[in-house]
């Protein structure tokens, strides 16, 4: 049985890795936002086999509340193997390139408050010497792109910030995974014309 912290545990992808480790009856913390959601997500893992399912709901852009994010997570679980990252939004290109302020908004949610996260959870796994990191990125942060690359270069910084992670954490047994899927049909994505 493993020991897993989801943190935006409302995204698509996240919920349906949740339901694979909840078949295997492992223990699982739910992070997101929308308190309803992941308290109808958390009834259905527990239907689904998961051992112990506990949420928590926070707002990821709120980096000072990120420790106390992972104490109650390590009391809930008594100490967390794995760690899955998986929120974000998918940035409006045209809305950012009219506004400094969306597109920080932007790099916020989808890089900064993840590499906080990081930062943080390295830190934890770095002294257990143990601990599996796994991170949703993007092949849009690959190269830059006139229909998305507010969205692209966050994601670019997440990747180039897990690749330096997992050099540093390798001599700790600790492993870092970077998730970089291509175009996943998701409400995230709906509003894109299928057959991207």
């Amino acid at each position: 049985m493993k020991r897993g912290l989801i943190i935006g545990a409302t995204s698509a992808i996240a919920e349906h890795c949740a339901r694979i480790w909840a078949a295997r009856g492992d223990a699982l913390h739910l992070v997101a936002r929308n308190e309803q959601h992941v308290q109808t997500i958390a009834a259905d893992l527990k239907v689904r086999g998961a051992s112990k399912v506990t949420t928590y709901c926070t707002d990821l852009n709120d980096m000072d509340k990120h420790e106390e994010l992972l104490s109650v997570a390590d009391d809930a679980l008594s100490s967390v193997d794995i760690v899955l990252i998986a929120h974000g939004t998918l940035s409006n290109q045209k809305s950012c390139e009219l506004s400094v302020y969306e597109t920080l908004a932007e790099i916020q949610t989808n890089a900064l408050s993840t590499i906080s996260l990081l930062t943080l959870i390295a830190n934890r796994f770095e002294a257990r010497k143990s601990g599996t990191i796994c991170v949703i990125s993007s092949v849009a942060g690959d190269r830059g792109r006139a229909s998305n690359y507010v969205y692209g270069s966050a994601k670019a910084m997440v990747t180039a910030f897990t690749s330096g992670l997992r050099q540093r954490l390798y001599k700790s047994n600790v492993s870092v995974v970077t998730i970089k899927p291509g175009f996943v049909d998701t409400p995230m994505t709906s509003a894109f014309k299928k057959g991207f």
